[in-house]
């Protein structure tokens, strides 16, 4: 007997590529229990289910930077902060933090399926799981995107939650309106743009030196920093919320443009802001 609960919750984390670099992503999780009926005539009750293993991916790799501690050019040492990861390519990257702000993960790199297996695994042998149920399997995916998208890497030091985590992202959808329409040459030259940077607050700069930017900040949860080439960066006037993201958007893109500009910017999946501005 299998029982399955789709678009159960989703999963924003960072990811470290050996060839890209920071990369945001954006995971939709669908989840199958296999087992046999309890006398209740029930494998698992539908309302335990989904705060059972969300409570599992939230105190997890949700809201991570994760590293695959096998690629090549990868320190990881103990520091002040709590752990200290150092990268060499495809670029140099050095960022601190508490510990539980990392997955560090014994692969040389990163991929869909190996996430999906280790969370399945890690479910699967959870004490808390009932006894009639055998075995749980997520199925981790991407968003369907049919347009523009873009993946993002950013920290919120404001934030009472896993966001203030200085290296977690999202893959988010990106829509532009100017005279009324949609302008898919703009969405994906914008979103070309901003794939795979790291977007900070100015006032959250500690130095630029060689052409390396610092951002360092003190949370709720700890002291996090972290070092990147200028060129991956994008500063925003403000906090790094999808609502000054989607505001930053839509002020440079009628600047640029010289048309009022209407934005709608997501925070991974289903949600988001919307902001317009006139050049």
């Amino acid at each position: 007997m299998a029982l399955f609960v789709n678009r159960l919750s989703h999963i924003d984390v960072s990811v470290w590529c050996p060839t890209k670099g920071l990369v945001g992503c954006s995971w939709q999780v669908d989840a199958q229990l296999d087992g046999e009926l309890g006398e209740d005539g029930m494998l698992f009750d539908f309302g335990e289910v989904k705060p059972w293993i969300k409570r599992t991916l939230d105190s997890g790799l949700d809201h991570t930077l994760l590293v695959p501690i096998n690629a090549p050019g990868i320190e990881i040492t103990d520091c002040d902060e709590g752990i200290c990861i150092r990268t060499a390519s495809p670029y140099e990257m050095e960022v601190r933090g508490p510990a539980q702000a990392f997955s560090l993960l014994p692969w040389d790199t990163i991929t869909l399926e190996r996430v999906t297996h280790h969370l399945s695994s890690q479910l699967t042998k959870q004490e808390q799981r009932p006894a009639n149920v055998h075995s749980v399997t997520l199925t981790l995916s991407d968003e369907p995107i049919d347009g523009a998208a873009y993946g993002y890497t950013h920290g919120l030091k404001r934030h009472l939650g896993n966001c203030q985590r200085i290296a977690h992202g999202h893959r988010s959808r990106l829509f532009i309106w100017q005279h009324q329409a949609r302008q898919p040459a703009l969405e994906q030259r914008w979103a070309a743009w901003l794939d795979n940077r790291y977007l900070l607050e100015k006032a959250d700069i500690e130095s630029q030196i060689d052409e390396k930017l610092t951002c360092r900040y003190q949370s709720a949860q700890g002291t996090f920093s972290i070092t990147l080439p200028q060129e991956r960066c994008c500063v925003l006037p403000k906090p790094t919320t999808v609502e000054n993201i989607a505001l930053w958007l839509a002020k440079s893109i009628a600047e640029h443009s010289g048309h009022k500009t209407l934005v709608q910017a997501f925070e991974g999946i289903d949600k988001g802001a919307t902001a317009e501005a006139s050049p």
